[in-house]
């Protein structure tokens, strides 16, 4: 694949297979622009949350490799990887925040990467950051709209509210690409919808791709502009959110595509 300037992320032929010969992800490929919202769209199991973290590392590939701003991510040890993997903000299904600490002290977790100086790296440690990593992560509250929450403890908020939380950290990150894996899962529909919007808001205004690993198709299709549909591992579909349509979604989701289509509050006008 070429590298251009627009380019943030390529994959290239992506394997990973689990002992007993179990191939999650199967020879994928493809490429992802700045400014991007791609939707990742398959039944349960078929290895979207195993691509979601070969591309970041948080598991190992068997074989292909992942290229962030033209570096392969899957060549990289120690120190290179830990400044590579700040380039590449994730958002979990579960949150991941230190349930005791303030909102504002999980989302300065964010700036730890960005922590060269080795008296405010030990500071750090002790929660003490200095007033330039405090306004970033201030900054990144705002832009998620939560920063009246600051100063309460990240366990005493709703499931939404918590996932925004996760963004504002990831945000103060600063990253080159957001990866999400199945953001709203948890989450109702007011939430979920809430969440994608501010994905779609960052992806949009920051020109920061986002890739978000989702199981409704109306989501998708609402705040995507670009769908990637995964089946037994392999890629079955890759194009703009205007080319895919409902036999595309049969032939993805299979025996699952009832429950893929819409939320619940949705499936009655569905059916109609």
């Amino acid at each position: 694949m070429a590298y251009s300037h627009e380019t943030v992320m390529q994959v290239e032929a992506l394997t990973k297979v689990y002992p007993g010969d179990v191939t999650a992800v199967n020879n994928v490929s493809f490429t992802i622009q700045k400014g991007q919202m791609t939707a990742v769209l398959g039944p349960s199991g078929a290895g979207k949350s195993t691509l979601l973290r070969c591309m970041n590392r948080l598991i190992s590939r068997t074989s292909g490799r992942v290229v962030i701003n033209g570096r392969d991510i899957t060549l990289c040890r120690g120190k290179a990887l830990r400044q590579l993997r700040g380039d590449v903000g994730m958002v979990f299904q579960q949150f991941n925040l230190a349930p005791r600490l303030t909102v504002f002290e999980n989302v300065l977790a964010g700036r730890l990467g960005h922590i060269t100086h080795p008296v405010w790296f030990f500071a750090s440690i002790f929660r003490k950051f200095n007033e330039r990593e405090k306004e970033k992560a201030f900054q990144a509250l705002r832009r998620v709209g939560i920063e009246h929450l600051a100063a309460k403890r990240a366990d005493s908020l709703s499931g939404g509210q918590q996932q925004r939380v996760a963004i504002a950290r990831t945000l103060a990150q600063e990253p080159s690409v957001i990866l999400a894996d199945e953001p709203v899962a948890s989450l109702d529909p007011a939430s979920s919808q809430r969440v994608l919007g501010i994905l779609k808001k960052i992806c949009d205004s920051r020109d920061i791709p986002v890739i978000v690993n989702l199981h409704q198709v109306d989501l998708a299709q609402q705040y995507a502009n670009r769908i990637l549909g995964i089946q037994g591992g392999s890629l079955v579909f890759d194009g703009p959110v205007t080319d895919f349509s409902m036999d595309i979604a049969r032939r993805i989701y299979g025996t699952q595509f009832e429950s893929a289509i819409f939320h619940q509050d949705h499936r009655k006008t569905a059916a109609a």
